[in-house]
């Protein structure tokens, strides 16, 4: 599995797989283990997605040693500030019965962030995380993190897709030193995107899907990728994306299909910073 070396030496593997919207405790229990017989050694998670215990039972179900696994978690709004930042880290590690995360994300970029923050570097610290980073943060405040603190994040995971290709963040993040990594590379099916013309037509060419035609396209930018899927066949498909690559002409059309805009929401809207403010999880 190809990796990606993170500002402070830990490398990630390129692709992961997501568990978001996999809340049926079984369901995500046996996913997780599917994807590790798979061959995904990098799993995602989050304190919302309210799976973290069966996350953890399918890594240990799998039986492949702990040092050989990358598992992320990711710090819930309401949890942003340093005491319960602190606090909530030590109930996902139970819940995921872990002894260390490889890497911890703030979630959003709301609530008390610079108190979190410390939280996060004091963790990182003591040994409870190997890195830390952020999770749909523009690039000014991914700065202002970096330049006010004394450690900068070492990932941004940010919506990339065809549809929302984030030229400039990657480019400006780059710049900052942090890895960016890719949540809804398949934009959750948006915009028929699985049918899209373009995408078929060169998978067509290399025998592929139009799924691991954006993964590849991804993985050639070095763009972490964080794939999901319940079904086994296309967690090995979503995985299997290293014996052919795309020529420059293959990606002006995928740069063709940027329309620059979320698929979902902004993160800069009010209404949805309100949202999630009373989104209490109790996580």
């Amino acid at each position: 599995m190809q990796s990606i070396k993170l500002n402070n030496g830990i490398t990630i593997p390129i692709l992961g797989f997501g568990t978001y919207q996999i809340t049926d405790p079984a369901q995500a229990e046996q996913a997780v283990l599917d994807a590790i017989q798979a061959g995904y050694r990098h799993i995602d998670t989050a304190q919302s997605y309210m799976n973290e215990e069966a996350v953890g039972k399918g890594i240990a179900k799998s039986g492949v040693p702990r040092r050989e696994l990358f598992i992320t978690t990711k710090v819930w709004v309401e949890n942003v500030s340093y005491e319960k930042a602190k606090s909530s880290v030590q109930r996902s590690l139970d819940r995921l019965g872990l002894d260390y995360l490889d890497l911890l994300l703030l979630h959003q970029p709301y609530n008390d962030v610079y108190g979190a923050w410390h939280a996060l570097e004091e963790l990182q610290e003591e040994g409870k995380v190997r890195a830390i980073g952020i999770s749909n943060f523009a690039v000014d405040r991914a700065v202002d993190l970096a330049e006010f603190n004394k450690v900068t994040p070492q990932v941004n995971q940010i919506e990339i897709n065809p549809f929302q290709q984030q030229t400039d963040a990657i480019a400006a993040l780059r710049e900052e030193g942090i890895a960016v990594e890719a949540w809804a590379p398949f934009a959750e099916g948006k915009n028929d995107i699985f049918q899209n013309k373009v995408l078929t037509e060169i998978g067509n060419q290399y025998k592929k899907s139009v799924a691991q035609v954006i993964v590849r396209w991804l993985v050639e930018q070095e763009v972490v990728v964080l794939t999901k899927s319940v079904n086994p066949d296309r967690m090995a498909q979503n995985i299997d994306v290293f014996d052919f690559a795309l020529t420059d002409e293959d990606k002006q059309k995928i740069a063709e299909l940027n329309i620059g805009e979320s698929q979902f929401f902004s993160h800069a809207d009010p209404q949805m910073i309100k949202w999630m403010a009373g989104r209490k999880m109790n996580v």
